[in-house]
């Protein structure tokens, strides 16, 4: 059995990726009745609360590996992997992303944390370091629909986009087969480095529509998620994190994914195709 703990847009997708191969495959879930495409797909939809060390405990019976997957709040994590040492687990994928004890985004502190958890845990582990998700643009599909254009603050800097598919794709293949990864860290990212502005060129191109980029402030970047309901707490530190593109934090590379798929990465050209109807 492989726990999923939250059915979120990379735990979701993992989830029916393993379910379609056949391995009997549980999800935590605060709300399962949001998960009901899940649980008829064959997955096992389970009730529970990472803040709640029985329920956590409960849905950790005959579970041989886990992919951590949560908003990273150290706390809650850290539950999880206590509950996996008590139920003997054999495997933790932990999906993550940069993890610096001195970066001034509370998310990534948060990582170091749980990660230095999970490493003296001495539970059997593999980190999986994501950059920006694609996905993180469908926030910006509403906007572009309506103006043919999007601003950032994050500048001229560039990103090596990560599809969240191929992300939830990694780690279900990593979780069912799980020893020849114990221990080591990927780095997962598209097959390109694009700029924002090189986003919205992609745009136009598969729209068939101009589509611009305008930069922005940190300050007008957190009122944009705000206005879209991300709480203020949160659009802060993602308004922050998105204003370090432009000093080339996410700038970066790596051919993990296809390594461990046997396939390419996809590339942001698709994730738009497939995502048409958002932007359209």
């Amino acid at each position: 059995m492989i726990l999923i703990t939250t059915p979120g847009k990379v735990g979701s997708e993992a989830a029916r990726l393993l379910a379609e191969r056949g391995e009997a495959v549980r999800v935590l879930a605060r709300h399962p009745a949001k998960a009901d495409g899940l649980r008829q797909a064959g997955v096992d939809v389970v009730e529970g609360d990472l803040d709640a060390p029985a329920s956590i405990d409960a849905a950790m019976r005959g579970v041989e590996s886990v992919v951590l997957v949560s908003p990273a709040v150290p706390a809650q994590e850290l539950n999880v992997i206590d509950s996996a040492v008590r139920a003997d687990v054999g495997h933790v994928v932990k999906i993550t992303s940069k993890a610096s004890a001195e970066s001034p985004i509370a998310r990534q502190r948060g990582q170091v944390e749980i990660e230095t958890g999970l490493i003296a845990s001495g539970l059997g582990h593999t980190l999986l370091r994501s950059n920006f998700y694609m996905q993180n643009l469908l926030m910006l599909a509403p906007g572009i629909s309506r103006t043919g254009r999007f601003g950032s603050s994050a500048g001229a800097g560039q990103v090596g986009f990560i599809d969240a598919r191929d992300v939830a794709a990694v780690a279900a293949e990593i979780a069912s087969s799980p020893d020849r990864h114990t221990g080591s860290t990927y780095l997962l990212t598209g097959p390109e480095m694009l700029s924002y502005a090189d986003v919205a060129a992609t745009l136009t191109t598969v729209l068939g529509r101009p589509v611009a980029f305008d930069e922005r402030t940190v300050e007008e970047d957190k009122q944009a998620m705000t206005s879209v309901g991300v709480p203020e707490p949160v659009a802060a530190m993602n308004a922050h994190a998105v204003s370090l593109i432009a000093e080339g934090e996410a700038a970066w590379l790596s051919d993990d994914v296809p390594a461990i798929l046997r396939r390419p990465a996809r590339t942001f050209q698709q994730f738009i195709t497939d995502h048409l109807a958002a932007f359209s």
